[in-house]
């Protein structure tokens, strides 16, 4: 086993797996979880058969999958179909055994959660907190999360009606609070915190002062834009660093007072809890 392949336990029984670098991604054996959730002496086969029916029903299980080398019984590496958490769960579906069942329910009951979150936003907003909850975070500190995603919400949305559109452009004029803000830009400051991986949520890491400032910078751009319309992206990106600048301003004032900076290196979860762990 090295630091980008693993073994891990499915129930009692063992599935190979790898990190993808490239994608960020955990793949996983497909013919390992196809072994356990049928017990069938040759799961390649097994593997194989479900492909072909399946492209009989004009479904090509094949475009969920990608080949990595894992170790084999005899100790070689060899090519093996495997397919991320995402593809893995389209492959159960496939899957006509009683122990594929419970992941079919459970696929089942998330999609009506999310009809139902369509229909009532709110419940939304109640399924995160619970999350976050699940993850070990005060509830003091939810209510902040919660509050920042409004207000970041309220800004992209005044930035679309600015004709701000590419996610490139949102991730420069958030640079620009950040940067404003707290003197680094967010991948500095993911940096800083030592979050390596690119699909991890700063502010998922950041302390209550540093949700708090976030917010006061978006929060005053959005009334910024509101005021002046910026119909350029120039004129949009000197309204973020403004915005921005309230919020370092209030930030240095801060810290002066508690004679102390408010950026740490910590995370706010440790690292056990796995919020920037790769398993």
């Amino acid at each position: 086993m090295t630091k980008d392949t693993a073994i891990k336990l499915f129930e009692t029984k063992q599935v190979r797996s790898v990190w993808d670098k490239e994608k960020e991604l955990w793949y996983f054996s497909i013919i390992d979880v196809v072994g356990i959730l049928t017990d069938s002496p040759n799961p390649r086969d097994y593997w194989y058969r479900i492909k072909q029916r399946e492209k009989i029903s004009g479904i090509e299980l094949s475009t969920v999958c990608r080949q990595f080398k894992l170790e084999a019984q005899d100790g070689k590496l060899r090519e093996t179909d495997c397919a991320d958490a995402e593809g893995l769960l389209r492959i159960i579906q496939s899957i006509p055994s009683p122990k594929a069942e419970p992941f079919k329910r459970w696929l089942a009951q998330v999609g009506y959660e999310r009809i139902q979150e369509i229909e009532n936003p709110e419940l939304a907003q109640e399924r995160m907190k619970q999350l976050y909850e699940q993850k070990g975070y005060p509830k003091d500190w939810i209510d902040k999360r919660l509050r920042g995603i409004a207000i970041r919400q309220n800004l992209t949305d005044e930035w679309r009606e600015r004709g701000i559109t590419t996610e490139r452009d949102f991730s420069i004029l958030t640079a620009e609070i950040a940067k404003a803000t707290f003197g680094m830009t967010p991948s500095k400051l993911k940096a800083f915190k030592g979050l390596t991986r690119k699909n991890t949520n700063l502010r998922d890491h950041m302390s209550d002062l540093g949700l708090i400032f976030t917010m006061l910078g978006e929060k005053v751009t959005t009334e910024i834009s509101q005021i002046e319309k910026p119909q350029t992206f120039a004129k949009n990106k000197n309204v973020a660093k403004r915005g921005g600048r309230v919020a370092g301003t209030a930030r240095r004032a801060t810290e002066k007072e508690l004679g102390r900076s408010i950026m740490s290196q910590e995370n706010y979860l440790p690292k056990k809890i796995g919020v920037d762990e790769k398993e």
